[in-house]
């Protein structure tokens, strides 16, 4: 009996994640796109705190990372550089997200791309390209998820059935509830992520090395694999180049899912306050890796790094700590798949179905909830079922699309001269080089595709804009209210014809 205690542990999670879920959108009319999709604009700097950091660190932080740890080394450090990174970007651009979309109510990205550029089909491709590297993300998660019932349940719950099992469980309170069932079960995630992560990380530090430094562990894997403490670590497959640049792109990748949270905070301080203690949550990485260096002297011969936690904890840990990692294991995979799949489904509804079928604003609503069914079902678990890859490099694949947003939202910002056409046509290229360069020539001389298709992007994205008119004086006006005369001071300009909306 004592061997299912840890499952049992598991499982309650999963029950507690349902009430509290469930409960989050009571006395709101969730067929309303403004309340399912952000919440009401309604979350304070701790709430937004927890929704971020929880949903940045994920499965990849139990799993993932110290998956990467234990087959390659340091490499798995890219984690922590990007995390940091993005939470600048967090502080930066999260504010200015907020003001647009509490100005014109936007409730996705792309609903704004789609009205700087004064262009439906732009947003509609917006949404459907980086929805792929989203999608990715929800499968890396999904796929954690199952992991985890597996190895806690001893192979009695087969890798299908976790997929399908932890998708139902989110499907329940994602659909009742939407970003407010994100912020409260996030918060409940992340609190648990944060102590569990810890205590996992320094009993077995204590367990191997009999204190609680970590520097003995990397003396040992300094004096018998030196390799795995520098580039291209154990493996030899992550070079100085392929890690640098697979950190730039997961910099510039500005996830639809993040853009939604920013727009559920109260206000722009409770973005500014959240990003600011972003820092404080992401050592959690620090003891998970650790942990992966251990496993290599542990398990020299395990079948999938990405269990190596997991597998330690059941093999070594009292049963009941054993079942608190697999409790925030589990979390931590819901916490960031719920976000994702929530994020998909609304922009495929407001930015890709909405204008294709001209709905309005209630058949809208009511379909956005009704997609995460069709999305879970169809795109993810079949997917998650084939467990493709390692976790982390399903995740390096989708931030290659994500990013392909970036000069679109750089036009929003601070070019009021990019046009509709450079944006679109941009996209669409740089989206094609980085399909090409992810599947059939893998990263040529070592860079990541997704920065081939930046590069790309960005070119046409320029040279198009500069041949091409630019979006109406009106538009230009309300994005660029303190700028938009010197645009039009340019007699070409003036005598362009101005876009219609």
């Amino acid at each position: 009996m004592t061997m299912y205690i840890p499952l049992l542990i598991t499982i309650s999670y999963m029950i507690i994640a349902v009430l509290l879920g469930y409960t989050a959108g009571k006395g709101k009319d969730m067929n309303n796109a403004e309340n399912w999709g952000v919440g009401s604009r309604s979350m304070g700097p701790i709430t937004m705190y927890l929704l971020i950091a929880a949903g940045g660190v994920s499965a990849y932080t139990f799993m993932g990372s110290p998956g990467w740890a234990y087959s390659k080394g340091v490499p798995a450090l890219y984690v922590v550089v990007y995390l940091t990174y993005m939470g600048v970007i967090a502080w930066y651009f999260g504010p200015k997200v907020w003001e647009l979309g509490n100005k014109y109510k936007y409730v996705t990205q792309s609903a704004a791309i789609s009205d700087r550029y004064e262009s439906k089909p732009l947003g509609g491709l917006a949404s459907i390209v980086t929805s792929i590297g989203v999608l990715a993300y929800a499968v890396l998660q999904t796929t954690g998820a199952a992991y985890i019932l597996n190895v806690m349940s001893y192979g009695m719950i087969p890798t299908w059935v976790g997929v399908f099992l932890s998708l139902g469980v989110i499907s329940i309170y994602l659909y009742r509830s939407g970003l407010k069932a994100i912020g409260i079960t996030n918060a409940f995630q992340g609190g648990l992520m944060f102590v569990v992560s810890w205590f996992v990380g320094l009993w077995a530090t204590n367990q191997f090395t009999g204190g609680y430094s970590f520097r003995p562990i990397f003396e040992r894997v300094q004096a018998d694999i030196p390799e795995f403490l520098t580039l291209p670590g154990g493996l030899g497959d992550m070079n100085v180049t392929f890690w640098t640049t697979s950190i730039l792109i997961s910099v510039f990748s500005i996830w639809q899912t993040h853009w939604i949270q920013w727009m559920g905070a109260a206000s722009k301080q409770s973005i500014k306050r959240a990003a600011t203690l972003l820092p404080t949550f992401y050592i959690v990485l620090i003891p998970m890796i650790a942990v992966g260096f251990i496993g290599i002297f542990m398990y020299p011969n395990l079948n999938n790094p990405d269990t190596v936690a997991i597998q330690m904890a059941v093999d070594n840990m009292p049963v009941v700590v054993a079942g608190l990692l697999g409790a925030g294991t589990l979390a931590a995979a819901m916490s960031s798949s719920e976000p994702c799949i929530h994020a998909t489904a609304l922009s495929y509804s407001k930015d890709v179905l909405q204008p294709l079928f001209k709905w309005d604003e209630v058949t809208a609503g009511k379909w956005t909830r009704r997609l995460i069914f069709p999305i879970m079902a169809f795109i993810i678990a079949p997917i998650s079922i084939m467990e493709p890859a390692s976790l982390v490099y399903i995740l390096l694949i989708g931030y290659g699309f994500i990013g392909q947003a970036f000069p679109s939202i750089i036009g929003m910002f601070f070019w009021p001269r990019a046009t509709k056409y450079g944006a679109f046509w941009g996209l669409f290229a740089g989206f094609v080089v980085t399909v090409l360069f992810s599947f059939v020539i893998t990263h040529p001389l070592g860079v990541h595709a997704g920065i081939w298709g930046l590069l790309i992007n960005t070119s046409v994205f320029v040279l198009v804009s500069l041949v091409t008119k630019p979006a109406s004086k009106a538009t230009i006006e309300r994005f660029f209210p303190d700028r938009y005369e010197e645009l039009y001071e340019d007699e070409h300009v003036k005598k362009m014809p101005e876009t219609s909306a």
